[in-house]
């Protein structure tokens, strides 16, 4: 068959997080790497292509395909590591600890950024011509979400920080269903598609992803964005980053494994 059953690919997700723990740093580190590097790509032509045809949704309808490049090469971002780590401590996978669970997170967290800021300063470069011109209609309109996704937030204080938590539970719970939907098919076309569609989704309705904010924001403060670094940590990425945990694990990672692995037992009649 083209396609796996639940507890069939429920098992791969599980096998998947413990594979991630047990992987070396050096691997880790490369792969998350070229993750950031390609999500950050993805978004640099979504706003280009939104910029350029004064249609958002057509940037948020060909965004997924960057999700796709990253997938198929096998490279990882926080926001799967999210869901997949924690499955295989909760499954006592033999030697799987909270340590490893963590250790893998923050190298993949590094990992991503770096890749993430490598695109933001190449990006700024190319929007600025070396930093010699004001940037160009894209990095104007990067520079403008910076400000409006941090600025926007702590306008509204506590409710401003709900929001964005919020908003980062919602995209976590997408994205994470784009990594589950390439693990049931078994073909390319059957992976691209199940990860399009969520992926869509998100960055359609504009929910936050901890990555995508690792590009965007550091190039918006490179090309003239009106807000701080500290605006950018706590009025944004650091919240994004928990409630993309909260929102995958939550949603995904624990509803499919509790119902599809560790199924309650049947009613009796």
């Amino acid at each position: 068959m083209s396609y796996l059953v639940p507890s069939e690919f429920v098992t791969k997700m599980v096998d998947a997080g413990e594979s991630k723990i047990f992987m070396s740093t050096r691997d880790t580190l490369i792969r998350a790497f070229m993750a950031g590097a390609t999500l950050a790509l993805a978004a640099v032509f979504a706003i280009t292509v939104a910029v350029q045809t004064g249609s958002p949704i057509t940037g948020a309808i060909l965004f997924p395909v960057g999700f796709c490049m990253l997938y198929l090469m096998g490279f990882d971002l926080l926001t799967g590591v999210f869901v997949l780590a924690p499955l295989a401590l909760f499954d006592k996978r033999p030697g799987v600890t909270i340590n490893g669970v963590l250790r893998n997170w923050g190298l993949v967290f590094t990992g991503n950024f770096a890749g993430a800021l490598t695109v933001a300063f190449m990006m700024a470069i190319i929007f600025t011509y070396g930093f010699s011109i004001d940037p160009s209609a894209v990095g104007q309109k990067i520079a403008g979400i910076g400000e409006a996704r941090t600025l926007g937030y702590k306008e509204y204080g506590a409710a401003g920080m709900l929001t964005i938590f919020i908003r980062g539970m919602m995209c976590n719970w997408m994205v994470s269903l784009g990594v589950v939907g390439a693990m049931i098919s078994t073909t390319v076309s059957g992976k691209v598609i199940a990860m399009w569609m969520p992926i869509m989704l998100f960055f359609g309705m504009a929910f936050e992803h901890s990555v995508v904010n690792m590009f965007l924001f550091p190039s918006a403060l490179m090309m003239g964005g009106d807000f701080s670094i500290m605006d950018y940590l706590i009025w944004n990425e650091f919240p994004v980053v928990l409630g993309n945990l909260v929102g995958g694990l939550m949603f995904t990672g624990l509803t499919l494994y509790v119902t599809h692995i560790k199924t309650a037992p049947k009613r009796a009649i």
